[in-house]
């Protein structure tokens, strides 16, 4: 028998200074069994970075051909893919070729390095994809708050961000790769 997904219900309440975006979101995500807290949150942050309207969570592990979350317009076209870890360049290229935007949130213990280095030249040349970097403490960090219920309120301001819960205030700082 086949595991069955978690749900997760999140409240989240960002104030995005940089883009002038003021909103609660009530998500409802879908935890498959083979996905980790730290990949289920580095999710919902990438959701509240790249907040707008028509934003949906897709399949993500279950579906090869989709990212972690898109945008599509009116039309069906693909204006956003957001994809999460350290995806080969075959999948980047893909990404890129579908959507008028690509942005990548790498994450992971001792391998960014690793994979940056080698895909760097492959990927340079996508003009639109933007990669950043999350490093392995923050993510633990964020990690630690998943919960099947979870209120979070999300604060950027100058490119800095903090992630706040009833336990904890997490600042996180990516690194802007490309």
């Amino acid at each position: 028998m086949a595991l069955k997904s978690t749900i997760i219900k999140a409240q989240l309440s960002l104030s995005d200074m940089d883009k002038h975006l003021y909103q609660d979101f009530n998500l409802t995500l879908a935890q498959h069994p083979s996905e980790n807290e730290q990949r289920l949150m580095v999710r919902l942050l990438a959701y509240a970075l790249n907040a707008r309207e028509g934003l949906e969570f897709t399949k993500g592990l279950c579906a090869d051909d989709e990212p972690e979350l898109w945008h599509k317009n009116y039309s069906g076209e693909i204006e956003l893919w957001i994809e999460l870890g350290l995806p080969d360049e075959k999948r980047v290229k893909k990404a890129c070729n579908k959507s008028k935007q690509v942005v990548l949130y790498t994450y992971g213990e001792n391998n960014q390095t690793i994979w940056w280095q080698k895909q760097q030249a492959k990927l340079s040349g996508f003009k639109n994809l933007t990669i950043f970097s999350l490093d392995f403490a923050t993510t633990q960090a964020l990690a630690a708050l998943a919960d099947r219920s979870m209120s979070l309120t999300v604060t950027v301001q100058d490119g800095d961000i903090w992630l706040t819960s009833e336990s904890a205030n997490i600042e996180i700082k990516p690194t802007q790769l490309m």
